[in-house]
C-alpha cells in the first residue's frame, strides 16, 4: 500500500542530501514536495496542513540547518512526525480483569468484518487463548455460514443461536462464554453498505447490554478518505476503542492509515495484511513509519522469523552444518520455513536498505513452487544423496514436477552454490552459522 508514498519521500529525501548543506529555501521546497506527496496518497487535507506546520516548526531550527548532516535530521524529524501521526505507541486491545473479554467488531457491510474475526481469533488461540466467535449478523445472507466455517478451518467454536434476533445471541453468547471456558468473546455484528439509523441502533443496544471491554471498528484501507469519514461517524456514535486496517496489503494510496488516528483521535490497533488467517499483525506506528521512509523494520523481520521457525530444527540444521550433512531435505525445510514467514518482497521490505532497492525487482514466488515440486518429486534417497541423479532419474523428477531436466540441473548448481557457502560460514563459528539458516537457499 505504501509503495509509491515511500519511494516519492525517498526521492525528496535524496535530493536533499545531495545538497549537503541545506538553507532555509531548500527546506521550504522539500515541504512543499512532502505535502504533495501526503495529499497525492490521500491523506486528509487538514492533517497535511498540521503535519507540514510540525515539520517546518522543527525542520528550519538551528538542530537541522547548523548541523553536519542537515538532510538526516529533516528525515530523523519526518520519522518522528510520522510515528505521532501514527499514534505515538502501539495501542494494544483490552483485557478485561475478570474473564471473559469482550471484543465487539463492527463496521460497514464488505470491510472484512467477518474474516478480521476469525483472524483475530487465530492470533488468540495462537497466544494460548480459548476464543469464542459469535455470528451477530443475522441480516446478512450466508454470514452465520461463513463464520461458522471459519471457525471449523481454525478449531474455533462459534457460537449462532439460530432464530435469535442479534442483541440476544451477543447476550446470551458473553453469558454462555463463562460455562465454555473462553477467556475472550468476539461479536461479529452487522454491517449495512452505509452508515444508517437502524445499524446504529442495534450497535447502541449491543453495547449497552452486553458492555464490551473493547470496541474495534474494521475499516476497509481502499475505501481511502471514505473509510475515514466512517470512522469519524462511528466513533461519534459509539466511541470505538480503536481501529482494525484491512487489505494493507492492496494498492490504495495509504491515505486513511495516515488520517484516521488524527481524524478520529482512536488508534489503529490491527491491520491486516493478507487475506490468509494468519494475515493479521499488531499495528505499530514506529515500524511502520520505519518501513514508509525506506528503513525497513528489522523487529516485524525478526517476530515474523522467531513465529515460522522451529527452534528443534533449527537445532538439528544447526549440527548437521558442522558435520556437512546438509542435503536436498533440509533445503526443502529452509524453503518451507521461509514461505510461513509470508510473500518474499514484503520480507526484504523489512530489511534496512533493500526495500528502496529492490522495487523494480520482480520477485517470482512462482519459481520457489518449481524447486519445491521438484525436490518433492525425488525419492528420499535422491533427496539425501544427489550425486546418484543421472539422467534418467533427471528425466523421471521432470515429468513428476511438471519442469524439464534443464531446471533440475539448475537447481543442482544453486544446491551445490548454497552448500558452498554455508561450509564457509560455518569456518566463520557461531556467528557465522546462525546467519547461514534460513536464507542460504541461494535464490
Amino acid at each position: 500500500m505504501f509503495d509509491s508514498l515511500s519511494e516519492k519521500l525517498q526521492s525528496v529525501f535524496k535530493r536533499l542530501r545531495d545538497r549537503g548543506a541545506l538553507t532555509e529555501r531548500d527546506v521550504d521546497e522539500a515541504l512543499r514536495e512532502i505535502r504533495l506527496v501526503l495529499l497525492e496518497a490521500d491523506v486528509n487535507f487538514r492533517v497535511v496542513k498540521d503535519f507540514i506546520a510540525r515539520l517546518r516548526e522543527r525542520a528550519v531550527g538551528q538542530e537541522v540547518l547548523q548541523s553536519l548532516s542537515p538532510a538526516q535530521q529533516v528525515v530523523k524529524i519526518v520519522n518522528e512526525q510520522l510515528v505521532e501521526l501514527f499514534g505515538g505507541e502501539a495501542a494494544r486491545m483490552a483485557t478485561a480483569p475478570k474473564p471473559p473479554t469482550v471484543v465487539m467488531l463492527i463496521g460497514l457491510q464488505g470491510s472484512g468484518k467477518t474474516t478480521s474475526a476469525a483472524k483475530l481469533a487465530n492470533m488468540l488461540k495462537k497466544q494460548g487463548r480459548n476464543p469464542l466467535l459469535v455470528a451477530a449478523d443475522v441480516k446478512r445472507p450466508a454470514a452465520v455460514e461463513q463464520l461458522q466455517a471459519l471457525g471449523s478451518r481454525l478449531g474455533v467454536n462459534v457460537y449462532s443461536g439460530a432464530g435469535k434476533n442479534a442483541v440476544t445471541v451477543c447476550r446470551d453468547s458473553v453469558a454462555g462464554a463463562h460455562s465454555g471456558g473462553h477467556d475472550y468473546v468476539l461479536l461479529d455484528t452487522a454491517g449495512r453498505l452505509h452508515i444508517d439509523e437502524e445499524l446504529m441502533a442495534e450497535l447502541a443496544e449491543i453495547k449497552s447490554l452486553v458492555r464490551p471491554h473493547e470496541i474495534l471498528l474494521v475499516v476497509d484501507a481502499m475505501t481511502g478518505q471514505d473509510a475515514v469519514n466512517v470512522a469519524q461517524e462511528f466513533n461519534e456514535k459509539l466511541d470505538i476503542d480503536g481501529v482494525l486496517l484491512t487489505k494493507l496489503d492492496g494498492d490504495a494510496r495509504g491515505g486513511a492509515a495516515l488520517s484516521v488516528k488524527a481524524v478520529t483521535g482512536k488508534p489503529i490497533k490491527f491491520v491486516g495484511t493478507s487475506e490468509k488467517m494468519d494475515g493479521l499483525e499488531p499495528f505499530h506506528p514506529d515500524r511502520m513509519a520505519s518501513r514508509i521512509l525506506g528503513m525497513g523494520d528489522v523487529l516485524s523481520f525478526i517476530e515474523k522469523a522467531e513465529e515460522a521457525i522451529d527452534e528443534e530444527k533449527a537445532k538439528e540444521l544447526e549440527r548437521k552444518l558442522r558435520q556437512n550433512e546438509f542435503d536436498f531435505e533440509d533445503y526443502l525445510d529452509q524453503l518451507q520455513q521461509m514461505k510461513k514467514m509470508g510473500p518474499l518482497d514484503q520480507l526484504l521490505g523489512m530489511i534496512p536498505g533493500l526495500g528502496g532497492k529492490l522495487k523494480d525487482v520482480q520477485i517470482d514466488e512462482g519459481e520457489l513452487r518449481k524447486v519445491e515440486a521438484i525436490i518433492r518429486s525425488m525419492t528420499i534417497e535422491e533427496r539425501r544423496t544427489p550425486s546418484i541423479l543421472t539422467g534418467s532419474r533427471k528425466r523421471r523428477i521432470a515429468l513428476g514436477s511438471g519442469t524439464s531436466p534443464r531446471d533440475i540441473n539448475r537447481l543442482l548448481k544453486q544446491f551445490e552454490e548454497a552448500k558452498k557457502m554455508i561450509r564457509t560460514m560455518s569456518g566463520m563459528g557461531e556467528a557465522g552459522r546462525r546467519k547461514a539458516w534460513p536464507f542460504s537457499q541461494g535464490f
